[in-house]
């Protein structure tokens, strides 16, 4: 650097100089103001987003399996496509789709979800009210004080008065060290969390009403399955009973008949306990009672199976999952507090002033009262402070923990996509299983009832056939809403629509 006359930095000396020489506080000041809002901390570093766009170490088919009858169609998987945000309207059923909408309206899991996500952005609100302008206050007081002269060695009489004051107060602590942004940061990030907490409120819900309803489905079809199968095997009790009495059956075949019978029959009340508390539990996400009367009733045959599923990648996937992005703004507000515990251990620079006026009486304050004021600038430099050192370690690792946390729920969010295409899959599979099963039971039903109809046959042997046939539809039905239910999971796995603007990300842009 240049040498100055005095053989100096020149530039060290020109800063230095300005502000030592006496009558220049207000240069001081200046610079001071400059320095502040240097924020302390590392800059925050959102993670990075996985590569590649395999979920699986297994390749996954591009088509799912076909099966013959309802809801068996060929399931095509489309790679870098995402679901959209009223995803559930794939699933083809109004009904459905005015449920989730008024539950998107009156569900009070959403009210207090929101009401926590408001609660966070005016604790922001008040902070930055704080942080960014000045405190000012105004005061009055009276007092009522007895004076002794002889206190002072004066012969005079006790005297009491009155003193009457007002004053206007004005405070505002310099962020020199960038403290208070970095707290603001925090608390805009927590509220990006509490937003993205609520989007996953309004995705855990739509799931879960649309699951419910066909759970619901499932069930009113496994009840009339069951029915139509006690009613077989009342035909059949009837049957053998009157077989015994002509001689042609034993008291062994009716009472395996009745035990049979009994069972199917013990069954039922079980199965329709289960179809009203599913209709209880809709009524309830939707916001209503469970008397409530006007929940609709879901049908299999309202359901439509999406053909064509989308698959985001996991880079894309971790923009979506509203899990995901709570995470990683959990992650921000760690690394802004860690930034504030820095902050605590640089100079604090405090402004204060006080104008007012004094008097005897209450109606000279803004007359013949006497001036008061001060003006006062307080510079602090924690010294020795061991607890600072503690409070910036222990921010450190709570950070670390958050850090750890987002690995933690992107791992899960991959493994949950990943269960749910398999899942897709095994699906198809298994329906297919089951529908080849039924439609095999249904080809020999039928060449028994011809094989009666030409009297080769007993009607007997046809209660039997029909028996056996209908034993295949319990599980068909679970197979068909089953995979219902896994492609409403695997929708709420690859998360809702993308957030496009935040509450952190709004403040980050008005700076």
């Amino acid at each position: 650097m240049k040498k100055s006359a005095r053989g100096g930095n020149s530039l060290e000396h020109d800063v230095r100089d300005p502000l030592m020489k006496p009558g220049r506080p207000f240069t001081a000041l200046v610079v001071m103001t400059m320095l502040t809002g240097c924020a302390s901390g590392p800059a925050f570093v959102p993670p990075t987003a996985p590569t590649g766009s395999a979920y699986s170490a297994i390749p996954l088919s591009a088509r799912t399996d076909s099966a013959l009858g309802a809801l068996g169609g060929s399931q095509r998987f489309v790679e870098g496509v995402n679901a959209d945000a009223a995803w559930w309207r794939e699933l083809r059923s109004p009904k459905l789709d005015t449920l989730i909408a008024q539950a998107l309206i009156a569900s009070p899991s959403l009210d207090a979800a929101e009401a926590t996500l408001r609660q966070a952005q005016e604790r922001y609100a008040a902070q930055s009210g704080n942080s960014h302008y000045p405190q000012v206050d105004a005061g009055f007081g009276a007092q009522r004080q007895r004076f002794n002269p002889s206190a002072l060695g004066q012969d005079a009489e006790p005297r009491e008065f009155s003193l009457f004051s007002a004053t206007v107060g004005v405070r505002y602590r310099l962020d020199l060290a960038g403290g208070n942004r970095r707290a603001l940061e925090a608390l805009a990030a927590r509220a990006d969390y509490q937003q993205f907490q609520v989007e996953g409120a309004r995705l855990t819900l739509s799931a879960s009403i649309a699951g419910t309803a066909v759970r619901q489905a499932q069930l009113s079809a496994l009840v009339d399955a069951m029915e139509a199968m006690l009613r077989i095997e009342d035909d059949q009790l009837a049957i053998t009973r009157e077989r015994l009495r002509l001689g042609a059956a034993s008291d062994d075949e009716v009472l395996a008949l009745q035990l049979q019978r009994e069972q199917s029959r013990a069954a039922i009340p079980q199965q329709r306990t289960l179809q009203q508390q599913s209709r209880h539990l809709l009524a309830t996400l939707v916001g209503r009672a469970p008397s409530d009367g006007s929940v609709p009733r879901f049908e299999m045959a309202e359901f439509t199976l999406p053909v064509t599923v989308p698959v985001t990648v996991p880079s894309e996937l971790v923009r979506r999952r509203p899990d995901i992005r709570a995470a990683e703004a959990l992650m921000r507000a760690a690394n802004a507090e860690y930034g504030s515990a820095v902050a605590k251990s640089y100079p604090q620079f405090n402004l204060s002033g006080t104008l007012g006026s004094q008097a005897l009486t209450a109606g000279a304050l803004f007359g013949s009262g006497s001036a008061l004021w001060s003006l006062v600038a307080q510079l602090t430099q924690p010294l020795f402070n061991p607890g600072l050192s503690a409070d910036k370690r222990g921010a450190l690792a709570a950070f670390d923990a958050a850090a750890a946390n987002y690995q933690n729920v992107v791992l899960g969010a991959l493994r949950n996509v990943a269960d749910q295409l398999r899942a897709l899959d095994s699906d198809a599979q298994a329906l297919s299983a089951w529908a080849s099963a039924d439609a095999a039971a249904r080809a020999a039903l039928e060449s028994v009832q011809r094989q009666y109809s030409l009297g080769s046959a007993s009607y007997l042997q046809v209660l039997t056939m029909q028996h056996q046939a209908q034993q295949t539809q319990a599980p068909l039905i679970a197979a068909r809403a089953q995979r219902l239910v896994d492609t409403i999971a695997l929708y709420q796995a690859l998360g809702g629509d993308e957030t496009p603007l935040t509450f952190g990300s709004i403040t980050r842009r008005m700076k």
